[in-house]
């Protein structure tokens, strides 16, 4: 935007705000929850572990954060919140691993979305310092049971670092669970387009897929070659060499300390992804995963786990079965492939995330058995992020992240009905609950409530 638009802009909303001093910004009624102060135990209620049997009737208690105690039978410390959750049911919080969140409000507003960096090399973006935590989508989001998200970069073929991210706190900071988690790759993509509409000939598409793998390339093997010069700086002799925030950011990529997380999903792009990486001797997670399914030895042979983008979506190709992406969570499970299920990810999935949930159930609806869907989105993507010794579960020691529902989180129909994010009492209202009641009112004030058309 030049200089003239952005006065003009600017002075058209300082006179529409003279025209109407009563207008205002959307008030936000959320307010982070204070930390945990004593010990809270849930009581009576099944307790669904995910890591071993279901608790029926048993006990739940934290302090500070932590879980203490998980039994049928517990000795609770003096000034105990206890609160009664018989015929109620606690569940991990589930984990939506594949995610815009906090870098988009509106995908249609170009100046609420801060996902994309301009340029195709951009290793050195960092998710959570974008992360918006006044967001309006995760009071929504949190309140279908997500409690931790992974908010990914896009755009350009290196995207930048993901960075696992708390549904609550005030800033950033406060909400970061785990930064970074992994480097962000858009493989190329490797077909060509010979629709007689294709803007560019076979030869001009090859030319330009050609093109972005050497960059990908040149681009390693640059960190490489920076990476070695750093290392030797102390040695005697060995000039210093100034830093370069891109390749700083590659280097734990390199020394295999953080993954690649590499988005394909056409099986000759995962095949050209996976021959580079084993090149380079690189830590490999897929998102995405379309053709996951047909490279099973490949997957095995590089330890590749698959971030499943969504079963809610259409088959890849036109004379592919319909239920092909339903069926791709119980093929992997089939094949021995470590797995979980994440939606679609993307600026316009954002305000969606909610869904995730009922992506593993659809999932075991075709095929993947009931308890590996709900450690889909508990259990397996708290150990692809590498966080599996904090949430992802309910055990003693583990962070106190949990949901209170009224029935299996999976079904569209269950409500949850508490949530803890490190033991922290979350507001589960929302805009969505604020319109509930807004319009409830209304057909009260008509006395249309409880009536039929």
């Amino acid at each position: 935007m030049n200089h003239k638009k952005l006065i003009f802009a600017i002075t058209f909303i300082i006179t529409s705000l003279s025209a109407n001093p009563n207008w205002s910004f959307p008030p936000s009624d959320q307010i982070p929850a204070a930390k945990q102060t004593k010990p809270i135990a849930l009581t009576g209620g099944t307790i669904h572990t995910v890591s071993g049997e279901n608790i029926s009737g048993g006990t739940v208690l934290f302090e500070k954060g932590k879980i203490t105690a998980v039994s049928k039978s517990v000795t609770l410390p003096a000034e105990t919140q206890i609160i009664d959750i018989s015929g109620k049911h606690v569940y991990p919080g589930l984990i939506s691993a594949n995610t815009t969140m906090g870098l988009v409000e509106i995908a249609a507003v170009r100046a609420t979305r801060d996902v994309s960096e301009v340029g195709d090399i951009n290793p050195e973006v960092r998710a959570e310092a974008a992360f918006n935590p006044d967001s309006e989508i995760i009071p929504v989001t949190r309140a279908n049971g997500i409690t931790l998200a992974l908010s990914v970069p896009g755009g350009g073929l290196i995207s930048g670092t993901s960075a696992l991210m708390m549904l609550d706190g005030w800033t950033w900071e406060d909400m970061t669970l785990k930064a970074p988690i992994g480097l962000h790759l858009n493989w190329p993509r490797m077909a060509v387009n010979r629709s007689p509409n294709a803007k560019k000939s076979k030869e001009e598409q090859l030319k330009a897929r050609d093109k972005k793998i050497q960059q990908i390339q040149d681009t390693f093997a640059a960190a490489r070659a920076y990476m070695k010069a750093k290392m030797a700086e102390k040695e005697k002799g060995v000039p210093y060499h100034d830093t370069d925030v891109r390749y700083e950011a590659l280097i734990p990529v390199l020394k295999r300390e953080i993954p690649i997380f590499m988005h394909a999903d056409e099986i000759r792009e995962i095949q050209a992804a996976l021959d580079w990486t084993a090149k380079e001797n690189l830590r490999v997670v897929l998102v995405g995963g379309y053709d996951a399914w047909r490279l099973p030895e490949r997957l095995k042979e590089q330890d590749v786990s698959v971030v499943v983008a969504g079963t809610q979506r259409l088959p890849l190709r036109r004379w592919e079965d319909y239920d092909a992406p339903f069926t791709l969570p119980a093929k992997l499970h089939d094949l021995g492939i470590p797995f979980c299920i994440a939606t679609q990810g993307g600026s316009f999935m954002t305000p969606h995330e909610r869904n995730l949930p009922y992506h593993a159930a659809t999932a075991a609806a075709y095929g993947l058995p009931k308890e590996e869907a709900l450690k889909a989105v508990t259990l397996y993507p708290a150990q692809i992020l590498g966080v599996s010794d904090r949430v992802g579960t309910i055990e003693v020691n583990k962070d106190a992240t949990l949901i209170v529902t009224d029935g299996d989180p999976l079904e569209i129909m269950t409500q949850v009905e508490m949530e803890f994010i490190q033991g922290r009492n979350i507001d589960l209202s929302s805009r969505h609950t604020e319109l509930y009641e807004k319009y409830k009112e209304k057909y009260t004030r008509l006395g249309l409530t409880g009536k039929t058309p």
